[in-house]
């Protein structure tokens, strides 16, 4: 080649340089400023739903509230007060529909309600708790209810009934009544929107994969109990992180610096490395290297490693491996076949172990068949031999492992998570799996290390209820009748609750013990007071010794005395190592870091021995094994028996040794439970932070109040779960929750005063944390 070709290669050679490096500076610039418009589309879709959220939210509460004043308007109608003066309940109704058009029906009950009480699953439990709610409130109320074979608007309002007495009118509306602004306006595509009521989605619009994280924007309905709930997807970052603005500077520099390359016409110069003399030919230029080499793919870490099994099938969630279980939304993070993922996992620790035998059960969620019989597929393909108990309470499961000799079990269920969780429980040979061990699951459906047997392991189905309850039974009798009201809350412990505790001698009330996945009447989590107002109502009403709640799957318990007073989980388990203490002198007693600070004085008080210890079920569980403990409890109203049982938490087994402790005193349920130690203290406060903070959070909290100069330097502090700080007067704890993304508070003392003056001070240490969020003490 001469040198005069050479040097116009070179000179082209460097025109195509520059032509690539325009072209990239475009698409760069593209990117970026794409970036920023997308920034700028997903804020402003937030706006608009926050915005579309005011107007429904405005005429949902216009709507509810002409309801209640065309009922208050109705009964002072001339027609019906003569009717009602005259004890003509159904004039009296005929009055009330004729007067109001599009009423689809109208009744007049008397206050004692005993047709519904007679036969409370057909009646419909949200219907009388909606009765129930306008007796105790003398008021007009109004709820979303099951009635008719679907959701409707039920209204309620105490009358006098002539000569007869207190009554009380209910009408039942047709729902468009109430939501009709839902179709007035416009949902933003990739938002979401929900009317709610406790847990229960009456109508939902938009994007149901954002559900679960709805409640962050959620605004009440005036004074009806129902509230909209909204979310929009979080605003994506933009290129290398940046935010709107800055996306759109950088993309703007970028096509600023494309154009004075091109329009600068050589001005601007791309530096062209100088060649030796000797070597005039400088080889074939990118684009010709490119269409005669193939490019060749990444060397692997290790050529000698097998590869590992990657794809579809070995993706899965890991935000759902938590610290005690598996949990996840339905649909979004959890599926069929990540459940068949899991239970072949699962199956494989098993083989590991040198086990083959395990109990599979379920609580009542809808999506609970579907996983159910996927986990029991991957199980089987791992080559395990599946006892499948179906609908049954947590503990159920637990007790089936032990019961049938399988020594491991599996429960399908999402807890006291909202319906559209759902999750699994496992315990391995007796141990409940959590933390590393719940990790090693995920680690090994991510690099494919999944036992697939020769042949498939067997399936058999067995009802084990009626065992478990003979098994209670055949130890727990009272010695003498209760009366009781159960609230299942629509959980699966609805199955077991009224023959359980009849069959230990006690007089059972049900209240919302059918089970139904949507759980429409109240959210099935003991721990929140909000969740026994309708069961402290209940027990009011029939005079009833005490009330009992259970959590969505059965293993928590809540009580309340029949004057409507919480007992909480703290107090209920000093009741219960009093009792297990007489039998077994110096026993361990293991608690949860959520807990009186006046329950280790009343454990060392009754001969046992304090242990202050982690929140969670297994993380409480496995410490039990390492101390051999006779008894543990946490503040979420868990409790463990391995005194005369297995071990396990079980809130139907705690409710029937509460029950016997309570009918071998002389004194009524009320006065025992008085008689325990008290103080002043809030429930369980959680502040929703955003996902993967809640620890960090913490970590920083601590770290500030182990400084030198803290204002914690006074308290002895503990910091095996988060912070809890303990004065001489009170304590105050802030810990993260390893189930959902929320920071957990509770505070006690012995006075008002002391308990401002700890929370404030928590208040003053997290709020600079949390500069945008409302704290709720």
């Amino acid at each position: 080649m001469s040198k005069a070709k050479a040097e116009g290669k070179r000179q082209l050679s460097g025109s195509q340089k520059q032509w690539l490096l325009v072209v990239l500076l475009v698409l760069l610039a593209a990117w970026f400023v794409w970036g920023g418009v997308r920034q700028w589309q997903q804020a402003s879709a937030g706006a608009a739903l926050e915005q579309s959220r005011d107007q429904i939210a405005g005429g949902l509460l216009t709507a509810w509230s002409g309801q209640v004043s065309q009922l208050e308007k109705v009964l002072k109608s001339e027609r019906v007060t003569a009717a009602l003066a005259n004890g003509n309940a159904d004039a009296a109704a005929l009055a009330i529909r004729e007067g109001w058009p599009g009423t689809e029906e109208v009744q007049v009950l008397p206050a004692a309600l005993d047709a519904g009480y007679s036969d409370p699953k057909t009646f419909g439990y949200a219907r009388l708790a909606l009765l129930e709610a306008a007796l105790a409130n003398e008021a007009v109320a109004a709820r979303v209810v099951r009635d008719a074979g679907g959701q409707r608007l039920g209204l309620a309002a105490p009358v006098q009934l002539g000569s007869q007495g207190p009554a009380v009118v209910y009408v039942r509306q047709p729902l468009l009544k109430l939501i009709g602004t839902f179709d007035q306006v416009r949902v933003p595509g990739n938002g979401y929107l929900a009317l709610r009521q406790g847990s229960h989605s009456v109508i939902e619009q938009g994007d149901t994969a954002l559900a679960s994280r709805a409640e962050g924007l959620a605004r009440p309905i005036g004074k009806s109990g129902l509230r909209l709930a909204a979310a929009v997807p979080d605003v994506e970052p933009g290129p290398l992180g940046l935010g709107f603005i800055p996306c759109l500077i950088v993309g703007v520099l970028l096509l600023v610096v494309a154009v004075l390359l091109k329009v600068g016409k050589g001005r601007v110069k791309l530096p062209v490395r100088r060649a030796a003399a000797d070597a005039v030919d400088e080889g074939p230029t990118l684009s010709e290297s490119l269409a005669r080499e193939p490019v060749l793919a990444p060397a692997a870490a290790d050529e000698g490693a097998p590869p590992v099994p990657r794809g579809p099938g070995n993706e899965i969630a890991e935000d759902i491996f938590r610290a005690y279980d598996i949990r996840g939304v339905v649909g979004r993070e959890l599926t069929p076949p990540a459940a068949a993922l899991i239970g072949q996992a699962i199956g494989s620790v098993l083989q590991v172990q040198g086990l083959r035998d395990i109990v599979v059960g379920r609580d009542g969620r809808l999506s609970g068949p579907e996983l159910t019989n996927s986990l029991i597929e991957g199980l089987r393909r791992a080559g395990c031999n599946v006892i499948d108990i179906g609908l049954a309470p947590t503990p159920v499961v637990y007790f089936a492992s032990y019961h049938l000799r399988a020594g491991s079990c599996v429960a399908v269920t999402g807890s006291h998570n909202p319906p559209d969780y759902n999750g699994f429980k496992i315990v391995v040979g007796g141990e409940t799996l959590a933390n590393e061990a719940i990790t090693e699951l995920y680690h090994r459906i991510r690099n494919g290390d999944l036992h697939v047997a020769a042949e498939p392991g067997s399936l058999q189905q067995r009802d084990i209820n009626a065992d478990y309850v003979q098994r209670i039974a055949d130890d727990v009798q009272l010695d003498r009748p209760l009366k009781v009201v159960a609230d299942a809350g629509n959980g699966v412990a609805g199955e077991l609750a009224q023959p359980l505790l009849e069959a230990i001698g006690a007089e059972v009330i049900p209240l919302y013990c059918d089970v139904d996945g949507t759980f429409p009447n109240h959210h099935p989590d003991p721990s929140d007071p909000e969740n026994l107002e309708d069961l402290i109502q209940t027990v009011k009403r029939f005079d009833a010794d005490i009330g009992l709640a259970f959590d969505g799957d059965g293993d928590r318990l809540g009580v309340v005395t029949k004057e409507g007073k919480i007992i909480y989980a703290d107090r209920l388990l000093m009741l219960f190592a009093a009792d297990v203490l007489m039998r077994n002198p110096g026993a361990l007693v293991i608690y949860d870091v959520k807990c009186s600070g006046k329950l280790s004085d009343y454990v060392l008080r009754n001969g046992g021995s304090p242990m202050m210890w982690k929140t969670g079920h297994s993380l409480i569980k496995a410490k039990m094994r390492e101390t051999d403990a006779e008894l543990a409890g946490e503040m979420s109203g868990h409790f463990f028996f391995k005194e005369r049982w297995f071990g396990f938490d079980d809130g139907l087994y705690a409710a029937a040794r509460l029950l016997e402790i309570l009918a071998q005193r002389e004194e009524t349920p009320s006065e025992v439970l008085d008689e325990l130690p008290d103080s002043v203290s809030t429930p369980e406060l959680k502040v929703p932070v955003e996902s993967g903070t809640p620890h960090a959070l913490v970590s920083l909290f601590v770290a500030a109040a182990q400084g030198e100069e803290s204002p914690f330097a006074g308290a002895r502090l503990s910091t095996i779960d988060g912070l809890r700080a303990d004065f001489p007067d009170g304590w105050g704890l802030l810990r993260a929750s390893n189930t959902t993304p929320v920071l957990v508070l509770r505070f006690e003392a012995n006075d008002e005063a002391a308990l401002n003056r700890i929370k404030s001070l928590f208040r003053e240490q997290l709020q600079p944390l949390l500069p945008d969020v409302e704290l709720p003490f």
